[in-house]
């Protein structure tokens, strides 16, 4: 699964996170996201990060977070959603029953969209998403909300 979560630990230092197509004002709905974002979620501490600029982590392992991500794989638009805090995501339905996997949460009807990588040990990732609703609320529009 950390192959779908496009990041990497390097050792205690940084965080890798992967690059994303946003450009233009994606790119700066991202950016302003980011600086927005609170400096602990589930209750760890923000990390450095490398690679892309569109991303932000916490705690070891770490909660991944990337901006102006693509259609998350396996989403239909008929697909099952939950919302948190106003927020609606997306994950796999295999994801949500294995607890002992890491889990590759996306938004979905906003944009940008966001994702998000809850490790295994952090589930339920209620959390996590509970603390992130709020900045990206301010930072993402909805265009299609989730049945």
């Amino acid at each position: 699964m950390l192959a779908v979560a496009s990041f990497a630990l390097s050792g205690c230092g940084a965080v890798e996170v992967a690059a994303t197509d946003a450009s233009g004002a994606e790119r700066r709905d991202c950016l302003a996201l980011l600086d927005d974002l609170p400096h602990r979620v589930s209750e760890r501490p923000r990390r450095e990060t490398e690679g892309s600029p569109l991303g932000a982590a916490w705690g070891d392992p770490a909660i991944v977070l990337r901006c102006g991500v693509g259609a998350p794989e396996g989403y239909e638009p008929t697909s099952a959603c939950q919302r948190v805090n106003g927020v609606d995501w997306f994950a796999p339905a295999d994801a949500l029953t294995d607890q002992d996997e890491d889990v590759v949460l996306t938004t979905i009807g906003r944009k940008p969209a966001v994702e998000v990588v809850v490790p295994a040990e952090y589930r339920p990732p209620d959390a996590t998403l509970v603390d992130l609703a709020d900045a990206i609320k301010e930072h993402t529009e909805v265009v299609s909300p989730c049945a």
